[in-house]
């Protein structure tokens, strides 16, 4: 009997230790929510930035209004990262509400290289005589009217490809919205009959 009541005892004990340890190691989850954006007015939301905690594995982007959703738990080192912009962390506190929603305000990295100047003259001074000898046209105001022409400048417009940080912006825009537009319906234009009507509307008034 003693016995019996010894081994009651030693079992009630393991079951309260394992009930304690499995409720400290269940973490509480936290849905964290917010915005990403620039901290210049011009640009705004910031689609396609990267939200993840490294050491769980866990992440997401931001759509293509900056907007972000992902589970959390208490004491993640969350980090917030894109290309252009200084990287960032927060760390979400035991305290935090089961619905915790950030504002991030990115700020651009910037890095101002050492200016480099590269000329097919041995040293400057040729190079500043070979410049005076220039016999260039100016007027009055010290423009060259030929590089003012309208279709050379409407040329350069149209034949100027977009620099880095422009290709990156517009295939963000178009990832972020190729994301939000997988499960909505396709429409082909070819099988629209008002667009049919419209085009043999417009080839008979093309006729007459």
């Amino acid at each position: 009997m003693k016995r019996l009541k010894t081994i009651l005892l030693v079992t009630i004990c393991l079951l309260g230790c394992a009930s304690i340890g499995f409720s400290q190691s269940q973490k509480r989850i936290i849905q964290l929510s917010g915005v990403v954006f620039s901290n210049d007015s011009t640009i705004g939301p910031l689609p396609g930035v990267h939200i993840y905690v490294p050491k769980a594995g866990r992440g997401t982007t931001s759509n293509r209004t900056g907007f972000f959703s992902m589970p959390v738990v208490p004491g993640d080192s969350v980090v917030i990262s894109s290309v252009g912009f200084a990287r960032q962390s927060t760390i979400i506190p035991n305290n935090a509400p089961d619905f915790l929603t950030i504002m991030i305000e990115m700020v651009e990295d910037v890095t101002l290289l050492q200016t480099v100047t590269i000329t097919q003259f041995p040293t400057e001074e040729v190079f500043k005589q070979a410049v005076l000898a220039l016999n260039v046209p100016l007027d009055d105001r010290g423009f060259d009217q030929r590089n003012l022409n309208a279709e050379l400048l409407a040329l350069m417009l149209k034949t100027t490809p977009m620099d880095g940080n422009a290709n990156y912006r517009y295939y963000i825009n178009q990832y972020a919205g190729s994301v939000q537009d997988k499960f909505q319906p396709r429409m082909n234009p070819f099988l629209n009959p008002f667009n049919w009507a419209r085009f043999f509307k417009d080839l008979k008034k093309n006729k007459k």
